[in-house]
């Protein structure tokens, strides 16, 4: 029953707008079917393992909008393509591609990855460069005058199937100084988001105890609600609460171009996972994904209208 909860958002107007509004809008989206064990990008050099693709297939999406060149890929799930919509913005965050995997392997579905380029080993990474001029955060993009880029990403909720949006995110650990704190704290790193930060837009639920994956203050999901309404209206966000998360519920007045902003003004089921960035080597990359994973069952588990489906290895 919770993980019903969100089915109404899906439906009517914003289907409707996505169907109609961002596919007759936008421009032409090319696709290209590619071969995960060869493509020439260091994500997918991590994966090479043919078991790790097996019943998924990849495509390469290419939009062209104005003077901005967006390359994306599409994985999905071929036998399970009711699931959800798993988002990877950031090139950079390695173990997010990672979570991904096992995400869509276990629960079905279809993900897009925001492709900036074959190296992903530092921050220039983050952003789009194909601009001809200054980079984009892609997770800075979501706006309706950005029809070609939002219809690329969101374009499979227009194809009559309920989605829950799942963002992966690793962050900087703690947070900015420079930014609000709870009780006074500040921060002592250069993330933008810890369950210790609050302000008028972060309204923090630390879990109770810190237990793995929550002994760090730096995995979280993070939930948007409209400033119209109350916190409790946060898709899933009680249900984690309740489920002892760290949860961020984020209030939504005028969007800053993220997808949480997008979605949730647009009547969108959405949850963002994130931890901790732990690193791009080998160690660093697991650790990260597996607290991701571990966060990822409990919102499918609480929030997702899917069978929980887990696979035998991960």
């Amino acid at each position: 029953p919770i993980g019903r909860r969100w089915r109404s958002a899906l439906a009517g107007a914003a289907i409707a707008w996505l169907m109609a509004g961002v596919a007759g809008a936008a421009a032409p989206i090319a696709r290209e079917p590619i071969d995960p064990l060869t493509v020439a990008d260091a994500d997918f050099a991590r994966h090479r393992d043919p078991a790790l693709w097996q019943g998924l297939s990849v495509t390469r999406l290419a939009v062209e909008e104005g003077p901005v060149s967006w390359r994306l890929f599409r994985v999905a799930n071929d036998a399970r393509r009711d699931g959800p919509l798993w988002v990877v913005t950031h090139d950079n965050e390695n173990a997010t591609f990672a979570a991904m995997l096992v995400a869509l392997r276990s629960y079905g579905g279809v993900a897009i990855v925001v492709d900036s380029g074959a190296n992903d080993d530092d921050d220039s990474a983050r952003f789009n460069w194909f601009t001809g001029g200054r980079p984009i955060d892609p997770n800075r993009h979501f706006f309706d005058r950005n029809p070609g880029y939002v219809g690329a990403v969101l374009g499979d909720l227009g194809t009559g199937v309920k989605r829950l949006i799942v963002a992966l995110h690793t962050n900087e650990p703690d947070f900015d100084p420079g930014l609000t704190g709870c009780g006074g704290r500040r921060g002592q790193g250069g993330g933008n988001i810890s369950i210790r930060l609050c302000s008028q837009r972060w309204h923090p639920v630390a879990a109770p105890d810190a237990r793995w994956p929550f002994d760090d203050d730096d995995s979280l999901a993070l939930v948007p609600f409209l400033a119209a309404r109350t916190q409790a209206s946060a898709i899933c966000g009680p249900a984690l609460v309740a489920a002892r998360y760290n949860v961020m519920f984020e209030r939504v007045s005028a969007s800053d171009g993220s997808l949480s902003n997008y979605a949730v003004q647009h009547g969108l089921a959405y949850v963002n996972v994130e931890t901790r960035e732990r690193g791009n080597d080998p160690a660093g990359i697991a650790a990260a994904r597996d607290r991701l994973v571990a966060m990822i069952d409990g919102v499918m588990e609480r929030c997702g209208d899917v069978p929980p489906v887990r696979l035998a290895s991960r």
